[in-house]
């Protein structure tokens, strides 16, 4: 998917209003939904405070509108990422933003094609699933194998559980972008 910079930072300041409104009482940002921001989406929103993971949560597959589910998930991962106690307001100006737009999901029957910095991938094995974002593997310098262990790992099963035939693996990909694009 094809998004302009404006756009992007459109997307970015809808994300960090819509914090800044829930820590304050404001209301939520009401941007218009039409053309890309009215397409279903599946979309991250990632946030960052002095270079470490402060938040982190999306939805995988397009239920919405790109705009409400950067909206709702922009406030999931400030708020209700259960890895961390929910933000401050005097944590707001310390973090930086950043969303993952996703392409559908694709089948993955050869874990050989899996290119790491480039997929992300989403393993599901009956009630258990864990996904990893392009990027993660990128930051951590993983190889492809590293990547489908830690994915194993996300889902709360065993590394080596991806070669299980009952495992499901489906790639994506992702247009990447964050506040930090601009400095």
């Amino acid at each position: 998917m094809e998004i302009t910079r404006d756009q992007q930072k459109t997307l970015l300041k809808v994300a960090r209003d819509t914090i800044t409104a829930t820590l304050t009482g404001a209301p939520c940002p009401l941007p218009p939904r039409e053309g890309l921001f009215a397409v279903p989406c599946g979309a991250f929103v990632t946030l960052h405070e002095r270079g470490n993971l402060r938040g982190c949560i999306g939805h995988i597959v397009a239920r919405r509108p790109l705009l409400e589910t950067i909206q709702e998930m922009a406030q999931a991962a400030a708020f209700r990422d259960p890895r961390f106690p929910p933000l401050q307001r005097q944590e707001l100006d310390l973090v930086d933003l950043e969303i993952s737009v996703l392409s559908p999901l694709e089948k993955l029957t050869r874990p050989e094609d899996l290119i790491p910095g480039v997929h992300g991938l989403y393993l599901t094995r009956g009630n258990r699933s864990g996904v990893l974002l392009p990027q993660v593997a990128t930051e951590q310098g993983w190889d492809r194998l590293t990547f489908l262990n830690h994915t194993c790992l996300k889902a709360g099963l065993p590394e080596g559980c991806w070669k299980d035939p009952d495992t499901l693996l489906e790639v994506f990909t992702a247009r990447v972008f964050g506040e930090k694009d601009d400095s």
